[in-house]
């Protein structure tokens, strides 16, 4: 099951919850004020392929100065 972000139009929290792939949008609920106002946010994600090759051509996280 995976996990989803979503942040709550009512009082602006931000909370994940680890649903189904196709949860009723009308059933989850904000567990700071329990509004069921809640809308689903886009984010980022990782994955391995366990290849070595793919982890020497993995790209920085957004923000890395590196340089040196």
């Amino acid at each position: 099951m995976p996990i989803y972000e979503y942040i709550c139009l009512k009082c602006n929290e931000k909370f994940t919850l680890l649903q189904s792939m196709y949860p009723a949008d009308n059933n989850t609920e904000c567990p700071k004020c329990f509004s069921r106002e809640v809308k689903k946010v886009i984010s980022s994600f990782s994955c391995a392929t366990g290849s070595k090759e793919s982890a020497s051509s993995s790209v920085p996280a957004p923000g890395f100065g590196g340089g040196g």
